[in-house]
């Protein structure tokens, strides 16, 4: 299949695995950013294939991992209320927040449903005219633009039962609060290819600049992958620090400028909480003030929770790429796809559930 197979074929991946090593001539560590790529790494044994000095770090490029647990349990409140319907994308089911999950609250009665769009909701509200319909709206730059499209669409309807719980967030500011710490080990970073088709990648070049750091778009194929590790590693060890695109197939460095200006119709910048790394300035999006009766925490007058991480759980330390998901003593025992005790075990996008569906393969190259 055409932009598929070939970007899975072995013969050209190690080629690229052996260029890697043949320009590589000290240890590098570099993140990618984005779960889609922490899930092919492990799945295809990437790291494996790379020189023994190069260390790959993990990103908070996971939407639902990094949805904190405050934010989960405004959701568990308001599937809990009388007349209300909850909609969320399937994969926010089974995160726990401080108590429960969704299907928890669905199995105390709470009307619960799984959509696949945002506008799914908006037809539901439209036939519920009695009961409010609110859609969960989590997701980096990728899905915001449909979540302002629903609330376009419920302007133009004007439907009074129908709100947003709005907890979208912004990747490149999530990127230079891990650049910016003092621990920071970060050396080079394969930006996330999705997020970029929406966005471009214009606002990368002044954090290449200000973190002296090479950043390459990259997709989430295996030789998409090793060939943005090799433009990074070249970049490395000339001494450059450039913004490149390896997925140029969907990138353009403008992005989708038709979904660029419906996210800047709807929302405005807001500073967010991010699980496990705490409140990073201007990296959230928020229903502008003419929205506002769309904004489910406002109508539902929704208290905010702090909610703290379970105490055995390490999620905050592997979104921040502190620690690998197998360096936890729960990892695989008390913790498990079936029993989890964070976000990054269950989503389909999280470091945990990668590792654990692909422990198997996975070696531990720095015991």
């Amino acid at each position: 299949m055409k932009y598929l197979d070939e970007y899975r074929d072995g013969q050209a991946a190690s080629r690229l695995a052996g260029q890697i090593d043949t320009c590589t001539t000290q240890p590098w560590t570099l993140m990618e950013i984005c779960g889609g790529q922490t899930h092919t790494i492990v799945k295809y044994g990437l790291e494996e294939l790379l020189p023994p000095s190069m260390h790959l770090i993990h990103g908070p490029g996971c939407p639902v991992c990094v949805t904190p647990i405050g934010i989960i349990d405004q959701a568990h409140r308001l599937a809990a209320t009388k007349d209300v319907i909850f909609t969320a994308f399937g994969d926010m089911l089974r995160v726990p927040g401080s108590a429960k999950d969704l299907l928890s609250v669905k199995a105390e009665g709470g009307d619960v449903r799984v959509v696949y769009s945002p506008l799914d909701a908006i037809r539901l509200a439209e036939r519920e005219q009695t009961r409010h319909v609110v859609f969960f709206g989590i997701g980096f730059e990728t899905t915001a633009p449909t979540t302002a499209l629903a609330v376009l669409e419920a302007d133009r309807l004007n439907l009074d039962n129908f709100s947003v719980l709005c907890s979208h967030v912004l990747v490149p500011p999530a990127i230079e609060a891990i650049l910016s710490s003092p621990s920071n080990t970060v050396q080079g970073l394969l930006a996330a290819g999705h997020v970029c088709t929406i966005t471009g990648f214009n606002e990368y070049f002044s954090l290449a600049d200000k973190y002296h750091i090479p950043i390459v778009v990259t997709g989430f194929e295996p030789v998409d992958i090793l060939q943005g590790i090799l433009m990074t590693v070249k970049q490395l060890e000339s001494g450059r620090c450039e913004v490149q695109n390896q997925y140029s197939r969907t990138v353009q460095r403008c992005g989708n400028t038709k979904a660029i200006e419906i996210m800047q119709r709807v929302f405005e910048p807001c500073d967010r909480v991010w699980r496990g790394m705490g409140s990073i300035p201007a990296s959230g999006l928020a229903l502008k003030g003419e929205f506002a009766r769309f904004d489910a925490a406002v109508r539902f007058d929704l208290p905010v929770s702090s909610g703290d991480e379970s105490s055995p759980c390490m999620a905050g330390e592997i979104l921040r790429g502190k620690t690998k998901p197998h360096q936890c003593a729960s990892f695989a025992g008390d913790c498990t796809p079936e029993h989890p005790l964070g976000a990054p075990m269950v989503s389909s996008e999280g470091a945990c559930a990668a590792y654990y569906l692909y422990k198997a393969r996975h070696q531990d190259r720095s015991a």
